[in-house]
């Protein structure tokens, strides 16, 4: 699973994280609908759009996603708002927020956008303090170093438990961290992951079942090169690229892409 991706999941979970990150009053998120969009022109879908859910002054918030440098990333996200508001023609004022992993990722405002910086809240996860909510812990999760993050796991899951809106809404949550924890912690087997962080009850989520019931990641890092391999299609399908598997794995890249067509005997 890709880190814009678990955002993206988190964001449909517990839209009031949004709120949260810019200063908002978290109970912002009953106007909004957190959906994607099809710019026509453009051939691709705004997968990060909060849209009111009735004609009220509120804006209209475009949300992105940012932990690698991308020099560009400005410029492509504003011909994407740009294109998007003539096509659709909204009548509510816009904003557009970039969540960055960390600071030292940003490469700046284009000089053009200059005037336009009000509409623009950037945003560095890295320098979050006030860890208040379920949502921010998550948040933090992911930005922090597997170290600190694995001091935190059991305090976020708790309160995951209890800040859930409803039982749907709690195994969502619970869910959606242990996801997270797959990524964040690739080199632990299940068994390592379920010991270390007390996932007692995981196996009853649909994400357990889809992941680990049929033995695709028995094998991960049990220093068998067998296990490693059949862990390989997993990672990819969570959204790990090869790069990322061939790293974490110790796996030379070659490999691991043979891997993923098939190619390895």
């Amino acid at each position: 699973m890709r880190t814009d991706t678990i955002f993206y999941e988190l964001f449909q979970t517990l839209p009031e994280l949004l709120f949260e990150l810019i200063g908002k009053p978290k109970e912002l998120a009953r106007k909004y609908k957190f959906t994607s969009v099809e710019v026509k022109e453009l051939k691709r879908t705004m997968d990060g759009l909060f849209l009111p859910k009735e004609n009220t002054e509120e804006p209209i918030y475009f949300l992105e996603v940012q932990f690698q440098k991308d020099v560009d990333l400005y410029w492509r996200l504003m011909t994407e708002l740009m294109v998007y508001l003539g096509q659709y023609k909204p009548q509510q004022n816009w904003q557009a927020v970039v969540l960055w992993g960390k600071r030292s990722l940003d490469p700046g405002l284009p000089s053009s956008y200059e005037k336009l910086s009000e509409s623009i809240t950037r945003v560095y996860l890295d320098e979050l303090r006030e860890i208040n909510s379920v949502g921010l812990g998550i948040v933090k999760l992911v930005v922090s170093e597997e170290k600190e993050a694995k001091k935190q796991v059991k305090q976020v899951l708790s309160r995951g438990k209890s800040e859930g809106k409803n039982p749907e809404i709690t195994r969502e949550i619970v869910e959606l961290i242990e996801k997270m924890l797959v990524y964040k912690f690739p080199k632990l087997s299940r068994k390592e992951l379920e010991t270390m962080f007390g996932l007692s009850e995981w196996k009853k989520t649909k994400f357990y079942q889809e992941a680990f019931a049929e033995g695709e990641v028995e094998g991960k890092l049990e220093g068998k090169l067998e296990g490693k391999l059949e862990t390989i299609p997993l990672l990819l399908k969570l959204g790990l690229t090869p790069e990322q598997i061939a790293q974490e794995l110790g796996l030379e890249l070659d490999l691991v892409q043979k891997a993923a067509y098939g190619e390895y005997n």
